[in-house]
């Protein structure tokens, strides 16, 4: 590995340090790769694993034994040579004379070693993970309204747990994890709406019986609701018709129970969950197809049993290629790192197949049971396609009326929705509005979200200074300043 001024250079680029980007480097480095790992963490370990080695919460117990499990990989990731990169954040791929070149701004908090970063590579493997769906209802811009995931990370980064009076809704194995940690740790929850259909288990039915390959996870769901039985927690099941209200703040919320009958619960934290989604960002500004997946309402990267994507040169792995939990992901991550270490050269095809063998057992087993969860979670959508006077596009502040009045004047898709209102415009570059734009475009149209399509993805992929720009741009010994026009 090189280090020349602010460059670097090595043979593989993990984007992510989660369970499959550390997963792919323990692999690559014992390969004989030359691996350079970029998270924006402050330690690795991705979000399912944050903090697992130096958790402020006096008893990390509390997170349960599948985030403690995490130690063990953490370490063997910092043993293994990779060069990790923490506090990094990429904001440019591009490709160079059959390189992957990628800038990266690091952040030292006002310590020395700062400043943009170029790596490059020969191969690039994205794992960046997931991020929760959007949920856009009445009511979610209030202060005092959060996703879960996030709640959880600051409960996982900082020790800081919500009061008593939260109120948790939606749907989603996490939903009862996080209640579960609450549990836990001391803290109790107002009420958890559960927002699943009632007939959903008639789609969840078919995918039984090969879902018990994986029983350990059915079992740990039934674990976690009946923690939240026993301590007493109100749960209102099969609701829908859900919003929250406030002058200037969250103060209730309201829906309409599985009876029928509308319920009203005042609360100052609301903690919204809809399962989590690929995040697709980093891999669609490189131009890598992908492909809407009906079974669970999401867009997800074109890629084959390793990981590899339609470009070249990239290959992607864990939740950021389909949600498959920590530990598909892990294996997804080591089997990705085996097929790069061939078509780098380092391993032959036997050996690469004699190595991915028990990885590709681990992976179809862990994934048994995906279609069960799928279908039982995945929102519909009624869920998914909000009322016209609900806010999408929270940076421009753009509605879902808005939206669809557009759409019926016959706008394309996603693109020219931003050009005519600038939907997707805002520091969030589309993450919390892309996929309910998409849908909103196909329902008044009726046409297939996949024909629909996605924003078209720019760099910067996450917001820089223009200092951090102009740092990156390489000049010669003899350039010279030109006088600014006046």
């Amino acid at each position: 590995m090189t280090h020349d001024a602010m460059r670097l250079k090595c043979d593989l680029l993990i984007v992510g340090a989660g369970p499959a980007g550390m997963s792919a480097a323990i692999e690559a480095r014992a390969a004989g790769l030359e691996v350079v790992v970029a998270d924006e963490g402050e330690a690795p370990g991705g979000q399912i694993y944050r903090n697992a080695t130096q958790s402020p919460l006096a008893d990390a117990h509390v997170l349960g034994d599948d985030y403690l499990a995490g130690r063990a990989l953490i370490g063997r990731f910092a043993a293994s040579g990779a060069k990790h990169l923490a506090r990094c954040v990429v904001w440019q791929i591009a490709f160079e004379n059959r390189q992957v070149i990628a800038m990266l701004t690091r952040s030292l908090h006002g310590e020395q070693g700062g400043g943009t970063l170029e790596v490059a590579a020969r191969a690039v493997l994205v794992a960046t993970g997931a991020q929760e769906r959007p949920w856009p209802v009445p009511g979610w811009t209030l202060p005092g309204v959060m996703g879960i995931g996030a709640a959880q990370t600051l409960l996982k980064s900082a020790g800081l747990a919500p009061s008593n009076e939260a109120v948790l809704a939606g749907c989603g194995p996490l939903l009862w994890l996080f209640a579960s940690q609450l549990l836990n740790s001391g803290r109790g929850v107002r009420a958890i709406i559960d927002t699943t259909p009632p007939d959903a288990w008639r789609a969840a039915l078919p995918h039984a019986l090969p879902a018990l390959a994986g029983a350990d996870y059915l079992l740990k769901g039934v674990r976690m609701m009946r923690a939240v039985k026993r301590a007493g927690i109100a749960v209102h099941r099969g609701a829908s018709a859900f919003s929250i209200e406030g002058e200037g703040r969250a103060e209730r919320v309201r829906f309409v129970d599985g009876h029928g009958a509308p319920q009203s619960i005042d609360t100052p934290l609301v903690l919204l969950h809809q399962g989590v989604i690929p995040s697709t960002q980093l891999p669609r500004s490189l131009g890598c197809a992908h492909e809407w997946d009906a079974s669970s309402a999401c867009w997800r990267p074109r890629t084959d049993a390793r990981g590899r994507s339609s470009l070249d040169h990239v290959w992607i792995a864990g939740d950021g290629a389909g949600i498959g939990g920590a530990k598909a992901a892990a294996h997804a991550g080591s089997l990705a790192a085996l097929d790069i270490a061939r078509e780098l050269g380092v391993l032959d095809a036997p050996s690469r197949d004699a190595r991915s063998r028990p990885a590709l057992r681990a992976l179809k087993r862990h994934l048994a049971v995906r279609p069960l969860l799928d279908a039982l979670y995945t929102p519909p959508a009624a869920l998914r396609r909000p009322a016209d006077d609900v806010t999408v596009c929270r940076c421009e502040e753009i509605s879902a009326g808005e939206i669809r009045r557009i759409a019926s004047l016959g706008c394309q898709g996603p693109n020219q929705m931003k050009a005519f209102s600038r939907c997707g415009m805002g520091p969030c570059q589309g993450r919390w509005c892309g996929t309910t734009v998409s849908e909103l475009i196909a329902q008044v149209q009726n046409r297939t979200v996949g024909e629909v399509g996605y924003y078209r993805i720019r760099a910067p992929i996450k917001p820089v200074t223009v200092e951090e720009i102009a740092e990156s741009i390489a000049l010669d010994n003899d350039f010279t300043r030109g006088e600014f026009p006046s």
